[in-house]
């Protein structure tokens, strides 16, 4: 099965440029100029990872991304210049899977678009195998089926956040160091990011913790990582 990407960016160079380096690795990429033509080209095809800068004519990409939001889990990697902590913190927060700044070496751009699919894949393949359910009265992870509860009702959790709830309950007494975490979903050795990390350990607290000051589930064990720390019952 083809790999399609969809890139968006407005820099006809950077365009070209991702696109020979994604190209050469056996992936199809469409190109759109701006959010609008993005958002008509994710409507008529089905793409497996996005790449888009934030600032784009008209629609940003932030606006952009949210609104495909509503409808995929898809793998997103943002391709920008803005380059201050809350501007990263911000692109996570809305539904980035991963931030790329410019000036960047493309070799590592194509190993974040690559990683990113890698790991969708494995979390969606693991739809399809057999696991347990882990739960106690306010949440309830159902491994087999990717689904989680709380308080009894299903919620939505974008892919990254899913794999990093199941990665901690996989082995509820081990402590996962930021790097151990990043390599394991971003699949990047030795690129890691602490701010990525953080940004979607908080949003995932938001989500499953009844006090998210105050987690019980996504414990931190400062100095050294974080841990499930929820007791099944």
């Amino acid at each position: 099965m083809d790999t399609r990407i969809l890139l968006v960016e407005d820099d006809p160079d950077i365009c070209d440029l991702v696109a020979i380096y994604l190209r050469n690795e056996g992936m199809r990429v469409d190109v759109a100029m701006h959010a609008e033509q993005a958002l008509a080209l994710f409507q008529q095809s089905v793409y497996h990872l996005v790449v888009s800068d934030i600032m784009l004519p008209g629609m940003d990409g932030m606006q952009f991304v949210k609104q495909i939001r509503r409808h995929s889990d898809l793998p997103v990697i943002f391709l920008t210049s803005k380059k201050e902590p809350q501007d990263i913190i911000a692109g996570l927060q809305i539904g980035g899977d991963d931030y790329v700044t410019k000036p960047f070496e493309p070799e590592v751009l194509v190993a974040r678009v690559q990683a990113g699919l890698r790991r969708y894949r494995t979390a969606t393949a693991s739809e399809h195998s057999g696991g347990d359910v882990w739960k106690d009265s306010w949440l309830a992870v159902h491994k087999n089926q990717l689904e989680v509860l709380v308080d009894n009702k299903p919620i939505a959790l974008p892919a990254k956040e899913l794999q990093l709830l199941l990665m901690l309950l996989e082995r509820p007494s081990q402590v996962f160091s930021v790097n151990q975490i990043y390599e394991r979903i971003w699949g990047l050795d030795g690129i890691s990011d602490e701010r990525t990390v953080m940004v979607h350990i908080h949003n995932l607290r938001k989500k499953i913790e009844k006090d998210p000051a105050h987690p019980v589930y996504i414990k931190t064990i400062r100095g050294f990582g974080y841990k499930f720390g929820g007791l099944q019952g």
